[in-house]
């Protein structure tokens, strides 16, 4: 994974193609935040995270939106609204896609350094590249970010993740809003 200028994690060159598009999936990513992320600021919301993969149904473009209290669905209304303009006139790709705009939820994606430090305390599920101590997968209690690395208390066994190593992180039933 890498991370963009606004610090929101993209996986790495995945291809998308269509029959003609070169686009990767970082491309199509950074493209997005691009536009999401200025469009999210400008109407008081955090841009927390995009996915573009390929569903049974077709492709989706997942956009995640959070506000202080919370987003309604007005709120996800209004950028899909604009940001479904914007992605048409200046998302170069050769494939139809469906966009979705939601709220975190219980399983909130973690994404940015920051996120790592806000929701210290909280238990999350971490996926890695490459296996840390022979596995792949982990559930703990998020102890915060460190020196470029996530810190997870799994099992009363603290467990040093590299950021750069992270492809997929997700608070684990979070209810409520951040006290932090």
């Amino acid at each position: 994974m890498k991370e963009d200028k606004r610090n929101i994690k993209v996986k790495k060159s995945e291809p998308v193609t269509g029959l003609f598009s070169p686009a990767t999936r970082e491309d199509v990513i950074d493209k997005i935040i691009q536009f999401a992320g200025p469009l999210c600021e400008s109407e008081g919301m955090e841009l927390v995270h995009v996915e573009c993969q390929r569903e049974t149904g077709g492709r989706i473009i997942r956009i995640y939106i959070d506000k202080p209290g919370g987003v309604t669905l007005n709120d996800c209304t209004l950028i899909s609204r604009q940001l479904s303009d914007m992605l048409d006139v200046n998302l170069d790709t050769n494939w139809a896609y469906s966009l979705e705009v939601s709220s975190p939820g219980i399983d909130r994606p973690l994404g940015k350094p920051e996120d790592f430090d806000s929701f210290k305390g909280k238990t999350e599920i971490i996926r890695t590249s490459v296996p840390i101590e022979g596995q792949k997968n982990f559930k703990g209690l998020l102890l915060g970010f460190y020196d470029g690395s996530v810190k997870l208390d799994v099992n009363d066994k603290i467990v040093t993740i590299p950021f750069r190593d992270i492809t997929k992180a997700r608070l684990f039933n979070y209810n409520g809003e951040n006290e932090c």
